[in-house]
C-alpha cells in the first residue's frame, strides 16, 4: 500500500445574515459567508486536501464559483463528488484531520455532529474524521470576526 497526504484551505467572509454552515451543520450565528455555494470552509479544505493528495486539481477547477449550478449548493456535495472522483481513481481516503479557525461561535458542541456529516459525505468512518477550532486570540480577519477559515489534512492510499 503507498499513501499521499493533502493539504487544503479555505477562508471566507463574513457578512449580514445568520446562516452560517460549517461541516455541513447549521451553527447559530449573527453573520453568514459571504460565497458562491453555502460558503463551507471546512469542507472546502476537506476537497482540496482530497484532491491534493490524489493529485486532481483543486476546488476551483472542479466546482468554478463561475458556475451558476454552484450558487447556493451544499459544499458536501463537493466532498461526496470529490469522494466519489478518488475511487474512480484508485484511491482510499484513509483519514481526515482539520482545524476550524474562528474567534466566534464557540464550535466543540458541533463537532459531532459535523464529524458524521463529512463521514457520510467522504464514505469513510466517523473515528477517521478529525475536528478541531483554534481562535486567533483578537488578531487578523478571523480574529475580528471578518473572516472564518479551515485547513484540512488527508491521508489517502492507493496500490
Amino acid at each position: 500500500m503507498k499513501v499521499r497526504i493533502g493539504l487544503g484551505f479555505d477562508l471566507h467572509r463574513l457578512g449580514p445574515g445568520s446562516h452560517l454552515i460549517l461541516g455541513g451543520v447549521e451553527v447559530p450565528h449573527g453573520k453568514s459567508f459571504i460565497a458562491h455555494s453555502d460558503g463551507d470552509v471546512l469542507c472546502h479544505a476537506v476537497v482540496d486536501a482530497l484532491l491534493g493528495a490524489a493529485g486532481l486539481g483543486n476546488i476551483g477547477e472542479r466546482f468554478p464559483d463561475t458556475d451558476p449550478k454552484y450558487k447556493g449548493m451544499s459544499s458536501l456535495t463537493f466532498v461526496t463528488e470529490v469522494a466519489g472522483l478518488l475511487e474512480q481513481n484508485g484511491f482510499r481516503i484513509e483519514n481526515i484531520d482539520s482545524n476550524i479557525l474562528a474567534e466566534r461561535p464557540r464550535l466543540l458542541q458541533y463537532f459531532p455532529a459535523m464529524r458524521k456529516k463529512l463521514a457520510a459525505a467522504s464514505g469513510i468512518p466517523v473515528e477517521k474524521i478529525s475536528i478541531k477550532a483554534k481562535t486567533m486570540e483578537g488578531l487578523g480577519v478571523i480574529g475580528t470576526e471578518e473572516a472564518i477559515a479551515a485547513e484540512a489534512i488527508a491521508l489517502v492510499s492507493f496500490e
